[in-house]
């Protein structure tokens, strides 16, 4: 399936993603104890569990789907590179969906980075793994960082989903499979055909 990313539609994006869920979803995610799928479909819960909009709930469901697949560009890290998983799921999701999640998906890495910079304490939140990857990514912001990353129009959104993707690290937490979300996912799709 992953052959066929040029031949993706608004009709099949949805099923496609499913599938990356099915076939991906128990990768390793980076020294955390939970995998890649249990890692974003927490996030997905979480943002459902406290009434956000459809656009953070994907937004959290999607922001690491860059990770899962080497039709978004496969991401891998050593310890001394990041292949931006973040840009890599953006590229193909941006086709698709609205800025507001393409942007949550493509800047939640620099939103650690800007939280890092601007929250004091968030830095002692981070697992161990976000560490080392905040390390790789290249530390907390420096100051015109911050300034040119607090003009985005959709930075509340991405912040929210940069939290979600901080607590969606639970290992042993139940959550709903990717087919309970498809419905939100498809919403936005078709939102986004119609222009929004």
């Amino acid at each position: 399936m992953t052959a066929d990313i040029d031949t993706l539609t608004r009709d099949n994006i949805v099923a496609f993603l499913g599938a990356i869920f099915e076939r991906h979803g128990s990768e390793a995610y980076l020294g955390e104890p939970v995998t890649m799928g249990e890692h974003m479909l927490q996030g997905a819960t979480l943002a459902e569990q406290g009434g956000q909009p459809d656009e953070i709930v994907v937004g959290a469901l999607l922001h690491d789907i860059g990770h899962f697949t080497s039709a978004f560009g496969t991401f891998t890290m050593d310890d001394t590179h990041d292949r931006h998983h973040e840009d890599a799921g953006a590229a193909v999701l941006e086709r698709f969906l609205p800025q507001v999640v393409t942007d949550c998906c493509r800047y939640h890495v620099a939103a650690k980075r800007y939280l890092c910079a601007t929250r004091p304490g968030y830095f002692d939140r981070l697992s161990e793994a976000s560490v080392l990857s905040l390390n790789l990514q290249g530390g907390p912001m420096r100051p015109e960082e911050v300034a040119a990353f607090e003009r985005n129009p959709n930075l509340a959104a991405i912040i929210a989903v940069r939290y979600l993707d901080d607590a969606g690290k639970r290992a042993g937490m139940a959550t709903p499979d990717f087919w309970h979300f498809a419905p939100a996912v498809q919403r936005l799709v078709d939102r986004h055909a119609a222009g929004d």
